[in-house]
């Protein structure tokens, strides 16, 4: 086992990198609406095990990172991540003891939050969606919760990330 501590942020980020990657990689056109939003789970996931050193900063620079990759209007993904980081430090208390059904409930309304943020910074520019399909992969990330949460559990734990 490794030491943890200080040195065990390199597995946040390695996380968040991951997550960066899958939220890049081309989908055929059918899956492309689909798409869990895999920053915005990891995110959710280290706000919820330590909100003590992952919160709003780690989210502003992750969403300036995403703005890039993706190519969106800068500050889009920065503000949708940081509510998001926000409301999730806010309520990781409650969130630990919920269930895992209950969590992926919370964590639809979560990232449909994050959804219709970026969704409203997008009609702005005249570009938004026209029907709600824009939040299925609100849903799409609730379905891989569980997967997400068991994997990064056992990272934090292998690694003794505290």
């Amino acid at each position: 086992m490794v030491e943890g501590g200080a040195h065990g942020y390199w597995v946040v980020l390695a996380s968040l990198f991951t997550a960066a990657v899958l939220a890049v990689i081309p989908l055929p056109a059918w899956l492309v609406w689909g798409r869990p939003e895999w920053i915005a789970l990891v995110l959710v996931y280290w706000c919820i095990a330590l909100p003590h050193r992952v919160g709003v900063v780690v989210a502003v620079f992750a969403g300036m990172a995403m703005d890039l990759l993706e190519g969106a209007v800068l500050g889009q993904n920065t503000f949708a991540l940081a509510v998001l980081a926000l409301l999730s430090v806010a309520l990781y208390q409650r969130l630990r003891v919920f269930s895992l059904w209950q969590q992926s409930g919370i964590v639809f309304l979560l990232i449909g939050i994050h959804q219709l943020i970026c969704q409203w910074v997008q009609n702005l520019e005249g570009v938004g969606a026209r029907s709600l399909l824009f939040l299925l992969p609100a849903l799409t990330s609730a379905l891989l919760w569980p997967l997400v949460l068991h994997t990064l559990r056992g990272l934090r734990r292998h690694y003794r990330v505290a």
